[in-house]
């Protein structure tokens, strides 16, 4: 298979999952670019910060025409994660971008943004539920904690091109419980346009962008969101989303904690499993009603 035609089919097939699942981006493209084909840490996260920009401008409009952007909590978390992100870029300008140490820093961060990431979506209704019980925050407090999230996903993403999808969304859904899941995805999606592209021109300014690479990866993911989004109805979405989760579990912990002995990484895997399957089932377990 010519290298370029698989960059095609990595392509399409996060741009699949992205359409079917909403869980994607960042989270799949930097691991496959990194763990697949070997490209450099640093130019890996820069290419796909732009991919992503550019894929969720056409959610940015989509959204924007159906009305499902707060635009109040976009400005909240843009004032913490813009600044951020530049600061962000100008310590990685400071660093050899061919250096071990940065490289090794990128997957670190990378490995734990993508475990926080799958535990949010694997987790996220139980997370909502315990979050339900408690005593609501003023509104000042939550403004300072959309600002204080913002920052984060700033450095997450400006760093390892994770965080401001599934991440975003959970954070928000805890923040803001009573705002509608459309409304809370168009603001998250909203948000991730101006941040990616920010951060994305920052690693441009770097030379950390490969624009052949990214034209390439466009060729697939396009066809390949379009496709995804008109299966929603077709394939299994949930239990897509939970085995795509695990996987990213597994990559995580992998990029994160490298010295860890390949069967440890299983029993972590499979521990998620088992706590997963667990909860589930006493979702489903049956009520009995006393005659």
């Amino acid at each position: 298979m010519p290298f370029d035609f698989g960059y095609i089919i990595a392509g399409f097939i996060v741009g699949w999952l992205v359409g079917l699942t909403g869980v994607g981006g960042g989270s799949l493209m930097t691991p496959i670019l990194l763990l697949l084909f070997n490209v450099n840490a640093a130019v890996a996260v820069g290419t796909d910060l732009l991919y992503a920009a550019i894929t969720k401008t056409v959610g940015i409009f989509a959204h924007g025409k159906l009305g499902n952007i707060d635009w109040r909590i976009v400005g909240s978390l843009a004032a913490g994660s813009v600044p951020v992100s530049f600061i962000t870029t100008l310590y990685l300008a400071d660093m050899d971008l061919e250096s071990g140490t940065l490289v090794e820093q990128i997957k670190f961060w990378l490995g734990i943004a993508l475990l926080v990431t799958s535990l949010s979506v694997l987790f996220r209704n139980e997370l909502l539920k315990s979050s339900g019980h408690k005593r609501r925050l003023s509104s000042r407090t939550v403004t300072i904690l959309t600002l204080l999230l913002g920052m984060i996903l700033g450095f997450l993403v400006t760093l390892t091109s994770v965080g401001a999808g599934a991440l975003g969304v959970t954070a928000l859904l805890l923040l803001y419980p009573n705002v509608h899941i459309n409304r809370i995805v168009g603001t998250d999606v909203a948000h991730a346009v101006p941040l990616t592209l920010v951060a994305g021109l920052g690693h441009a300014s770097l030379g950390t962008v490969d624009y052949g690479l990214l034209g390439t990866l466009l060729i697939g993911s396009i066809p390949g969101i379009w496709i995804g989004s008109h299966m929603t109805g077709v394939v299994g979405e949930h239990w897509v989303r939970n085995v795509l989760a695990l996987i990213l579990v597994y990559v995580g912990q992998k990029l994160a904690f490298p010295e860890l002995n390949q069967l440890l990484g299983l029993v972590i895997l499979l521990s998620v499993v088992v706590l997963k399957f667990i909860i589930d089932n006493r979702k489903l377990k049956p009520v009995v009603v006393e005659e």
